[in-house]
């Protein structure tokens, strides 16, 4: 088989330039700006959403005066923009669960100021979606929303639960007539009264108590914005000393609210390690966050940036998780953007795809036949036959998966029959023929549901592929063929140590690591790619997860590698001819040709979309 990962990049954004001729301005800053030194919107953006405020309360400025004026603050939306809740959106949809965080790095500074905005807007030319998930469907209803992780706080001194977090989210809602930019605070699993001015909120048929409130200050009333203007807008996010703070530039526009802190997550001590940004639907209720729906064809490119005050940027790490309830119907496509500024940033793509990659940090990925990606993303066929350690990631996280002999067509090649994940004490296991194991007893699942078991795992089915994720936030997709399958396994955050066949050594795509430690450079002989690292990888039949797909049936390596030009001539051609029709780059077509030849004109698909590895490991030497 032949494992393989789209590549993990982060990104900067260009920045614009605007002039004003004939003209001299004074900041209240004291700065004196000409015709010639003018800052760039971009730039003037950046400073208001990190310049001091006279006081709490609502102020705005326009270009290019560094300035803030006092405004009147009106009251705010009393709609829950909820937290997560449940397994991610069927269909990959972007939202509960399903997003990336800029997370600081370990032993980093901690966040104070986070800037939301997009480095492009393609094809949206219309957004529909409900005010707190119920009600009528109104165009340009929607949110921007600046996330934090959810951290420890006095809050929950309250609370007689040991899982109590405080959650802040610095939010722009647009009701379709008038939007608002105001600070909700959140106190997660309180599981008690509330404290006076926190109104309760439960989950349907969930017994966990919430509690949620805006800042009391209210909000500051902003001009509607059509979805159509998404490009111009910008959300920050600020906590330090002076308070928390929110921040909306539109263009020339800048609307902000200084805040009371509710939650303490400007006090010294380090609570703010996430940020996430996205575009959702605006609120949510008991059954959920409600969704933004976004015409057919519609790109966004979101960027999420750190500011902690530290003298060097450090690329933020890429945590595989939203901490939002609302949803959009945009998925993550296979693909990562260039690297453009500011830095440190994350930026990720999002789109309408038919294939969507369930891992917009790292996927790492075994499909179908015979092909492996490492999590650093490099990419090496690896043909043997037997059951192997896919990934394991501390105690509670290993994937397994059980690889046959492509023989009597292909001796020299192998492909998936049985994949299966321990998720803490929880087994999922998918045989042959879509069989569908849990914790060793057969389970029925019905296309399109999903289900959360005790153990807080949680299984869903979604147009034949299997879906399993745990608390932990690690994710496996199995999508079982007539005949083989692939799998993708997802890590919560990056990087994070994986060993196994698509483990990197100190995430280093030229080195992979044997079990024992042995650490082998990229492209390796073929004598120490299986009888020494892949061996190493062999799982025991005492230690299968498989064993209610049956007892391994064959146990071996190739005896010779196997590429697409040892494919008969005709054979060869039919296949070619089918990667090029799909498109596929010309990095993976020697392993399409070989998919295709072996599993039918599907197996092209894998590959579509599909970015180039970061490093091509297979050796062409005999």
């Amino acid at each position: 088989m032949s494992l393989f990962s789209p590549t993990r990049r982060k990104t900067r954004r260009l920045l614009s330039t605007v002039a004003f001729a004939g003209v001299a301005v004074v900041a209240a800053t004291g700065v004196s700006f000409t015709a010639w030194n003018l800052p760039s919107q971009q730039d003037w953006q950046l400073r208001m959403a990190q310049a001091d405020q006279p006081s709490k309360g609502c102020f705005t400025a326009d270009y290019p005066r560094v300035a803030w004026r006092s405004a009147a603050c009106a009251p705010a939306p009393n709609v829950p923009q909820v937290p997560k809740h449940g397994p991610p959106p069927l269909g990959l949809q972007i939202g509960n669960g399903n997003d990336v965080s800029a997370r600081e790095r370990p032993g980093g500074v901690p966040i104070r100021n986070s800037i939301g905005s997009f480095d492009f807007v393609v094809g949206v030319t219309s957004e529909s979606g409900q005010i707190g998930n119920a009600g009528p469907s109104i165009a340009n209803a929607y949110s921007l929303q600046l996330n934090t992780n959810y951290f420890f706080t006095a809050r929950c001194a309250g609370s007689p639960s040991s899982d109590c977090r405080g959650w802040q989210q610095f939010v722009f809602a647009n009701d379709g007539a008038a939007g608002s930019v105001f600070i909700q605070y959140w106190l997660i699993k309180y599981n008690a009264p509330c404290p006076p001015g926190w109104t309760p909120f439960s989950f349907t048929a969930d017994t966990d108590i919430y509690c949620w409130r805006n800042d009391p200050l209210g909000a500051l009333p902003v001009p509607a914005q059509p979805i159509t203007n998404l490009a111009n807008l910008k959300l920050s996010g600020r906590a330090d000393g002076a308070g928390d703070r929110v921040t909306l530039s539109v263009g020339m526009f800048s609307y902000s609210l200084t805040g009371n802190d509710a939650l303490g997550l400007g006090v010294p001590g380090g609570k703010w390690l996430d940020a996430e940004f996205n575009v959702f639907g605006n609120g949510g209720n008991s059954g959920g966050g409600g969704k933004a729906e976004f015409n057919a064809g519609a790109r966004l490119r979101p960027r999420v940036q750190i500011i902690n005050g530290y003298p060097i940027p450090l690329k933020p790490l890429c945590n595989e998780f939203g901490f939002a309830g609302e949803t959009n119907n945009l998925n993550f496509p296979n693909s990562a953007p260039p690297m453009t500024g500011p830095a440190p940033s994350l930026v990720f793509n999002e789109d309408h795809v038919s294939v969507p990659t369930l891992f917009p940090c790292n996927a790492a990925t075994a499909v179908g036949d015979v092909h492996v990606g490492t999590v650093a993303g490099t990419t090496y066929d690896f043909q043997a036959t037997g059951d192997f350690q896919l990934a394991e990631s501390g105690p509670d996280f290993e994937v397994q998966e059980r690889q046959v002999s492509g023989a009597p067509s292909w001796p020299n090649t192998s492909v998936n029959q049985a994949v299966g994940t321990r998720m803490r004490d929880t087994r999922v296991v998918v045989c042959a023929g879509s069989v569908l194991v849990v914790d060793g007893k057969p389970f029925q699942l019905p296309d399109g549901r999903s289900v959360t078991l005790p153990s807080g795992v949680g299984i869903s089915l979604v147009g034949g592929d299997y879906y399993v994720t745990d608390s932990s936030y690690h994710t496996v997709r199995i999508t079982p063929h007539s005949g083989y399958m692939d799998v993708l396994v997802g890590i919560d955050d990056w990087p994070e140590d994986v060993r196994g066949l698509i483990g990197s050594h100190n995430d280093d795509p030229a080195l992979i690591e044997a079990r024992d430690g042995t650490v082998f450079p990229l492209p390796m002989s073929f004598d120490d790619l299986y009888n020494r690292f892949g061996n190493s990888w062999r799982v025991k039949s005492s230690d299968s997860l498989l064993t209610p797909c049956g007892r391994v049936a064959e146990q071996g390596n190739p005896k010779v590698p196997f590429f697409s030009a040892d494919l008969p001539t005709e054979i060869r051609a039919r296949a070619k001819e089918t990667c090029v029709q799909n498109r596929v780059l010309d990095e993976w077509l020697d392993g399409c040709m070989i998919d295709v030849a072996m599993l039918g004109p599907k197996a092209a698909t894998t590959f579509v979309g599909t970015a180039p590895a970061v490093l091509d490991g297979n050796s062409r030497k005999r």
